[in-house]
Formats: structure tokens, C-alpha cells, sequence
């Protein structure tokens, strides 16, 4: 049972830890780099002295034991300390403790100095959690999970989506010697932008049910389209401008075009698909050599085969078989099986896979880097973009001497020459819309090339004889089963070393 006290009783108890706090005792500590000081002073004993540390943040008093007919006071000691400059960060329980214990010849801690309390500059906290979609869960078997796959969070109309915390300034700080150390200033953001949401004070709420992202600091709602049944040729054709999600299987000649992202839980066969974003399969897909899906985004998918795949992003799955896939990222077959059997890869960034070919050799062409004709097109372009500009150079020309003319006939100047010059301004137009055509094209395989620097083949398993590796503009014809093998292209020629595991 809690014993109860008395008002009184608790007053007492108060007092008695109060002094108990100013007997305790003093820290003692002997700082490493000190500024020292030694004076003598009228109300403290020869010998005396005070240091302070280089930064200014402690000072520390040595007492000297008093002479005769001396009494050291509290306050004696705090004169002293002024005297030397030292006026803030008093330790006063250290400082009575001197007094009542009567510690002498010894460094005391006497001031601290206060330091500089940081602050923060101002956030958005989201109350979900982007992170934890878009990318397929590894199994405890090694194996890649594409089922629980989503693209992107759902959010339902009025439901809390962030919250704004505001800038914390930083409190200043302060020497013994009374020097301000002032702290940083932080940083309040602007309202957040995006779409779908609204704002109250300090925080966002959705105004719609929809797919939730986050675009370079803006959250972005958008509509979703599902469809909790089959998609077959009965519906035919699915449209829409957000996201489409598809509960169960897409079959045979149906043909899905999104604006954003595509995804479908069930099976996947003989179907076209198109994506402004991502493309989820999570059962695969078997495409019969008719299926082709193409997304500006990534593409995931258990398994890939006899399809025809473009992507904007990385293309993963499980297994590809006898399928044509073209990547501006990457290429990579996850999982404990990763394989790469029959068809054509082709990928900017690099390939990775566990297995390439198989024991019946079936034709598998692995590529990455940029494409062997790519160098030609580069010349053949070069060269239209010098004829173009030449004939622009030729045409300027020519146009401004017969504005020369018509300047020094002014209106003699024959109708003959007016129609020329109209029809000239016409075809300079048409130049520059052809040189900005030409120079986009350039500019593409410019940055296809150096896009694809570094570019490597990474089969990280067994390499089947027959398959074809290709590096750049560079190939190599695989002549006997190998494995653990990282190919790349090393001065024009195909290098082959061993990945070894730690």
C-alpha cells in the first residue's frame, strides 16, 4: 500500500533533497586544451587560478586553501569568475559544494557553456507508403513473387494523406564568456502541389478514390479502373487514361490501353497491352508469338514466353522463353530459376540472368549497349545535318541579297521577286524543321551510346553452348557449356571473366 503524505510532510521532503543536491559532489575533470589564468585576488587565497577551455565552453577553477582570517563565500567565488570574464553557465551546485565541502587544490567544473540547439527545416510526412510497391517480393526459396505485386498505393476520398510539420528554428547557443554562437536558420516549403488533394491547415486529404504517388515532391490521385472478372473477347478492347487493374484473367485477342499502369492478377494469354507507366503481370504471360505489350515504364511478369515485349524501363521476370524483349533499361531474370531460354534480349543498360540456353542448344541471342549499326546511323545523320545546314547557309544568302535589291528598288521591285522571296521563306522553314528533326534523332543516339557505357551480361548459373552474347557492336558464340561467366566489351573485343562469390 502507498504511503500518503502530508502537504507539509512533502514540503520537508522537497527542502532536504534541495540540499542534498548543492552538498553533492563536484565534478572534477582535467580538460585536454585550457587557456590558464593565474591572478591573485584580495577575497581569494594566493595560488588561485581559473581556466577556460580553448572553445570557451567550461571554465574550471583551481581554490587555493584560504590564509588566515580568510573566508571563502559562494559569492566570492562568483565575483572572481566575473572578474575573469566567465558570467554565464554558472554550476552553481558545484559552486556551493566548493564552499560547504571546502575542496581546494583541485580543477572544479565552474561554467558550462550552452550549446546550439539545432532545428529542423520544414517536411511533408506521408501517411503512406510508396516504397513498399512497385517492386516484386523474393521468396524464401530464391523464387520471385509477382502475385502480391502492386503498382501503386490506393486511397479512398476525405482519407488523411500528409501532414505538414513546420520549421523549427535553432536556439542559440552561448559561451561561458558570454559570445553568442548563433545557430542555423531553417526553412519553411511552400504549400505541396499536386492533384486530387486539398488542404486543411497543416494537412492533405485525397479528393477521390484512386492510385496514390508521389512525382518530384507532388502527390499525384488518380482514377483506377478494375475489373474484378475475366477480360475476353466478349469486352474486346479496355481503355483508360489512369490505371487499370484486372482481377482475374486477360484471354485470347483482347487488346488493354492505359494511360498509366496495367495491372492483372490472373492469367495472362494471346493479348496486346500498352501502358503510359508500368505493366504488372503477376501470373506471366504466354503469348502465342501474337501478344506484344509495350510500356514507357517497367515491365514485371512471373514468366514471358513467345511474346513480344518493348519497355521504356527494366524488364523482369521469372523466365523468358522464345520471346523478342527490347529494353532501355535493363533485362533481368530473377529468382532461383532466372532463365534466358530461346529468342533475342536486348538491353541498354546490361542483362543479368541465372541461366542463358539450354542442353537442346535452342537459338538464344543476348545483347546489351547500343545496336551494331547504331555508328552508321551517327554517320549517315552527321552528314544529312551538314547538307541541310549547307543549304540553309546557301538560301540565307541568296535571300538576303535579293532583300538587298528590293531595299535599293523599293517599289519598282517586280512581283516576280516578292513571290520568290515568299516561296524561299517557306522553304527555310522547311529546312529548319527537317534540322531539328535530324538533330533530335542524333541527340537520341548520343545518349543511347552513352547510355550504354559500362553496359555488361551478367549469368550468374550455367551458360549453354550456342548462345550468342553480344556487346555492342561486338558478338561472341558461346563453344562449350560454362558458367559464372560476366561479359563486356574491353577495346572492341567481347571479355569474358569469372564472377566469383565471396
Amino acid at each position: 500500500m502507498a504511503t500518503q503524505f502530508s502537504s507539509e510532510q512533502l514540503d520537508r521532503l522537497k527542502l532536504a533533497m534541495a540540499k542534498l543536491k548543492e552538498t553533492a559532489e563536484p565534478e572534477i575533470s582535467a580538460p585536454q586544451s585550457v587557456a590558464v589564468e593565474e591572478e591573485e585576488s584580495s577575497d581569494l587565497a594566493k595560488g588561485t587560478y581559473l581556466k577556460v577551455d580553448e572553445d570557451e565552453m567550461a571554465a574550471w577553477l583551481y581554490l587555493a586553501p584560504p590564509e588566515a582570517d580568510m573566508e571563502y563565500t559562494k559569492q566570492a567565488l562568483i565575483n572572481y569568475l566575473a572578474s575573469k570574464g566567465v558570467i554565464e553557465g554558472l554550476h552553481q551546485s558545484n559552486l556551493s559544494a566548493i564552499i560547504k565541502k571546502q575542496v581546494y587544490e583541485r580543477e572544479i567544473l565552474v561554467a558550462r557553456g550552452r550549446e546550439v540547439q539545432d532545428g529542423a527545416d520544414g517536411y511533408f510526412e506521408y501517411l503512406f507508403k510508396p516504397e513498399e510497391y512497385g517492386a516484386p517480393k523474393i521468396r524464401e526459396d530464391g523464387s520471385v513473387d509477382y502475385t502480391n505485386i502492386n503498382a501503386l498505393p490506393n486511397v479512398k476520398a476525405g482519407q488523411k494523406v500528409a501532414v505538414y510539420h513546420q520549421a523549427v528554428q535553432s536556439v542559440d547557443g552561448c559561451t561561458v564568456l558570454g559570445n553568442v554562437l548563433p545557430g542555423k536558420l531553417y526553412r519553411d516549403l511552400p504549400p505541396m502541389r499536386g492533384k486530387g488533394i486539398c488542404r486543411e491547415d497543416e494537412f492533405y486529404y485525397a479528393q477521390m478514390d484512386g492510385k496514390i504517388e508521389v512525382k518530384d515532391g507532388k502527390i499525384d490521385i488518380q482514377n483506377v479502373h478494375e475489373i474484378t472478372g475475366d477480360v475476353d473477347m466478349i469486352i474486346g478492347k479496355v481503355e483508360f487514361f489512369g490505371d487499370i487493374i484486372i482481377h482475374g484473367n486477360v484471354e485470347e485477342g483482347v487488346v488493354i490501353r492505359a494511360g498509366r499502369n496495367i495491372e492483372i492478377h490472373g492469367s495472362t494469354s494471346l493479348a496486346n497491352l500498352y501502358a503510359g507507366g508500368d505493366i504488372i503481370l503477376s501470373r506471366g504471360i504466354q503469348g502465342g508469338n501474337r501478344s506484344k505489350i509495350t510500356a514507357r515504364g517497367n515491365i514485371y511478369a512471373e514468366f514471358i514466353e513467345h511474346t513480344t515485349v518493348e519497355a521504356g524501363g527494366t524488364v523482369q521476370a521469372n523466365v523468358f522463353m522464345n520471346s523478342n524483349i527490347y529494353s532501355k533499361d535493363k533485362v533481368i531474370a530473377t529468382g532461383k530459376k532466372g532463365s534466358i531460354i530461346g529468342g533475342y534480349i536486348d538491353a541498354v543498360r546490361g542483362v543479368e540472368a541465372v541461366c542463358a540456353g539450354n542442353a537442346a542448344e535452342i537459338k538464344t541471342i543476348i545483347h546489351c549497349g547500343y545496336e551494331a549499326q547504331t555508328h552508321e546511323k551517327m554517320l549517315e545523320i552527321r552528314k544529312k545535318e551538314t547538307e541541310i545546314k549547307a543549304k540553309i547557309a546557301d538560301l540565307v544568302d541568296t535571300m538576303t541579297e535579293s532583300l538587298r535589291e528590293k531595299r535599293m528598288r523599293g517599289t519598282q521591285t517586280p512581283q516576280s521577286t516578292e513571290k520568290k522571296l515568299l516561296d524561299w521563306d517557306k522553304l527555310k522553314d522547311q529546312y529548319f524543321m527537317e534540322l531539328d528533326k535530324i538533330e533530335g534523332e542524333r541527340t537520341q543516339l548520343e545518349d543511347m551510346v552513352e547510355t550504354s557505357k559500362g553496359a555488361e551480361i551478367k549469368i550468374d548459373g550455367n551458360i549453354y553452348r550456342g548462345v550468342v552474347i553480344c556487346v555492342n557492336a561486338e558478338q561472341l558464340m558461346i563453344e562449350r557449356n560454362t558458367c559464372y561467366m560476366r561479359y563486356n566489351v574491353e577495346k572492341g573485343v567481347i571479355e569474358g571473366s569469372v564472377i566469383i562469390h565471396n
